[in-house]
């Protein structure tokens, strides 16, 4: 079996838990000034020791960045090809670690967070005037459907053009969940993040904000993609008359 031919090896959720927010939270709410971090250092080296008390604020943006960097990284190579959200995920912290390293002011954070799902919620609606909407990447894709059994159903119902309009609706829905996840990540950065950068409360509020953001972002949000894809599910089987088993991927 050639390179290009074996099977991708699937993502550890708990990998993805670990490095992308357990482990980073831990770092920024527990690293920066910690007295046995210094003391620990001071013994291994006094060198050692003084530069953690003098740069530990910062080097514990870099470390508990690094992790989630590198986990797009190693995700680039698993995948053999550019995931758009591990991209978006990376340029993400990027410029948390840029904002937070320049100190410059916390409401960046706030405007830099809301931006990222907001530009993506956008786009999703404006891909719609295009020959390819993005909700074909997102859920109409041959990796959780078997595409072209669903197209032949269609042409022989001649339903392709009320599928056409399940699609829009389906994209709204869509960029739906991209809009929510921004207004609350403004919401989540605002009422969290008060201090400034360059202290270790604003670490501190750096990894609370990390910390809370799966459970009242991402839950939320996901909860929304998914009455996308149920909704696409319905529609799929109303118009093909396949049920769900003929046309959900075997994993």
């Amino acid at each position: 079996m050639s390179q290009n031919n074996k099977p991708q090896k699937k993502e550890s959720m708990l990998a993805n838990l670990l490095l992308n927010i357990v482990i980073p939270t831990l770092i920024l709410m527990k690293g920066s000034e910690n007295p046995w971090v210094l003391d620990t250092l001071t013994g291994i080296n006094s060198g050692i020791g003084e530069f953690y008390q003098t740069h530990g604020i910062k080097l514990a943006i870099v470390v508990a960045l690094a992790f989630p960097i590198l986990y797009g990284l190693h995700d680039f190579k698993r995948a053999g090809k550019v995931n758009m959200f591990s991209a978006l995920g990376v340029f993400s912290i990027l410029l948390t670690g840029g904002i937070s390293l320049l100190e410059l002011d916390p409401q960046y954070i706030a405007i830099k967070e809301a931006a990222i799902p907001g530009i993506l919620g956008l786009v999703t609606v404006l891909s719609l005037k295009t020959r390819f909407p993005l909700v074909k990447t997102f859920l109409y894709n041959d990796k959780i459907l078997r595409v072209d059994r669903i197209s032949e159903a269609l042409q022989q119902r001649n339903s392709e053009a009320a599928f056409e309009q399940s699609l829009k609706i389906a994209s709204w829905l869509v960029a739906a969940s991209f809009f929510l996840s921004s207004i609350l990540n403004y919401a989540l950065a605002k009422w969290i993040i008060v201090s400034p950068a360059g202290t270790a409360a604003f670490n501190e509020e750096l990894g609370k904000m990390t910390a809370l953001s799966f459970p009242v972002i991402s839950i939320p949000a996901t909860i929304v993609m998914m009455v996308a894809l149920f909704y696409l599910f319905r529609s799929i089987k109303k118009l093909t008359g396949l049920t769900l088993e003929d046309v959900i991927v075997e994993q």
